[in-house]
């Protein structure tokens, strides 16, 4: 085991409150794209540019178009919980870990066994008629039958029941978060005795800066690329995040 990754099961060992704050590369070994990596989404080419095409008005104002880079690119029924996704489950039921907060819309934390799961951004797996306010989520057989019902639908995905646009309940660029997310993830964050930020470049704000409210004794960074919190982390590990968990024991 490297010193990096020992430093970070000795912590995990002496804590008892842990939280896990964690972003797109957490899932990229799931096989979901990220969106700020030289590969990432934001580095490809569209007709509008896929920051744009997540907001709230391009959705509103450009439905069809939002809909078929959404289909096309951040709609994914066939990825699998990776070994992070699944540490983290047995970490809380083990008692050590208390919660997940995550900046990631896939749902692959709950499909690995995690119960306490704060979707910053929402979920793909969740969505409804803004007419009406029928959703179209997941069911007690298939976890991806709303996406399925949006991927099957033809452009623009509308209600069955009263002809009304479906949107996904995920937070687009202009959109605010949840305030009930917000408040749960900073009490969570605050009573911690270690973070561990997995996974995310920290850039993307709220969210990022709900990591102020800690004030607990170790702050764990895992990350392929260098964060604003890595100088205050006293556990730093420039490694793949599945890599790192699948070597960790609780």
């Amino acid at each position: 085991m490297d010193e990096d990754i020992k430093k970070l099961q000795d912590a995990i060992d002496e804590s008892n409150y842990i939280v896990f704050f964690g972003g797109a590369g957490v899932s990229t070994e799931s096989g979901i794209p990220d969106f700020r990596s030289q590969d990432g989404l934001y580095s490809q080419k569209y007709k509008y540019p896929p920051e744009t095409i997540v907001s709230h008005s391009f959705f509103m104002n450009k439905t069809e178009d939002f809909y078929e880079f959404y289909k096309d690119k951040m709609l994914i029924t066939d990825a699998k919980p990776n070994a992070a996704h699944k540490k983290l489950a047995e970490m809380e039921q083990k008692g050590k870990l208390k919660a997940v907060i995550t900046q990631n819309i896939d749902g692959l934390h709950q499909a690995a066994g995690s119960k306490e799961v704060l979707e910053l951004h929402g979920s793909t797996l969740r969505n409804y008629c803004m007419k009406c306010g029928k959703t179209f989520s997941s069911t007690d057989d298939d976890v991806h039958a709303g996406v399925k019902y949006i991927l099957n639908s033809d452009g623009v995905p509308r209600c069955d029941k009263c002809g009304g646009i479906i949107r996904p309940d995920v937070v687009l660029y202009e959109e605010g978060l949840d305030s009930d997310v917000i408040s749960r993830s900073i009490k969570h964050i605050s009573k911690a005795d270690m973070l561990i930020i997995g996974g995310t470049s920290l850039v993307v704000y709220p969210a990022a800066g709900f990591i102020d409210y800690f004030r607990g004794k170790h702050l764990a960074v895992i990350n392929m690329s260098p964060t604003a919190r890595d100088v205050s982390a006293d556990i730093l590990v420039t490694k793949k995040i599945g890599e790192v968990f699948s070597q960790i024991v609780v």
